[in-house]
């Protein structure tokens, strides 16, 4: 039997206890699951793709099966360039469900054979979002529960806190 590897493609900006909680699940799944960090489209970067990379390769190097990668164009492109059969997508919400169903059946019209698993987060986690985590810490919050101990020292890096009265 052949490797089963799956791709989980995402801004990563930063990336999340969401996500992570995501990926470990789909590690039980996949005897590899790589980590490709997605063009953001109309999102406005905190992190370069390159410094993403690092953070991600950084918060994951204890995690057998774990590769991460960057690419720039369709993620099914890189499916088929990898000769990966499965897209792991994450889901908060329901609200999340209708823009991942429409870029599932897109995908699906791009290359058949690539199948898109849908993997709710943990209840704990359903409101964490990588925008959420940078607003939050931004405006002095606490986001040592939300993201890994490497993701809050490089925000303190990235991100002027403002202390409120």
């Amino acid at each position: 039997m052949s490797a089963r590897r799956a791709i989980y493609p995402g801004s990563f900006d930063p990336i999340t206890n969401g996500h992570l909680d995501i990926l470990d699940r789909a590690l039980h799944l996949f005897s590899e699951v790589v980590i490709v960090v997605a063009g953001t489209g109309a999102k406005n970067p905190l992190l370069t793709p390159e410094e993403r990379v690092e953070l991600i390769r950084e918060v994951t190097a204890g995690r057998k099966g774990v590769k991460v990668d960057r690419w720039p164009g369709l993620i099914m492109d890189y499916a088929r360039a990898h000769n990966i059969s499965a897209v792991i997508r994450g889901l908060r919400a329901a609200s999340d469900f209708e823009y991942e169903f429409m870029m599932a059946s897109m995908n699906k019209q791009i290359h058949s054979e690539v199948e898109t698993l849908f993997m709710m987060t943990g209840q704990n986690l359903f409101f964490v979002s990588s925008s959420m985590v940078k607003e939050l810490f931004h405006y002095g919050g606490d986001v040592s529960a939300y993201v890994p101990a490497q993701v809050a020292a490089r925000l303190k890096q990235k991100i002027p806190q403002k202390k409120v009265f």
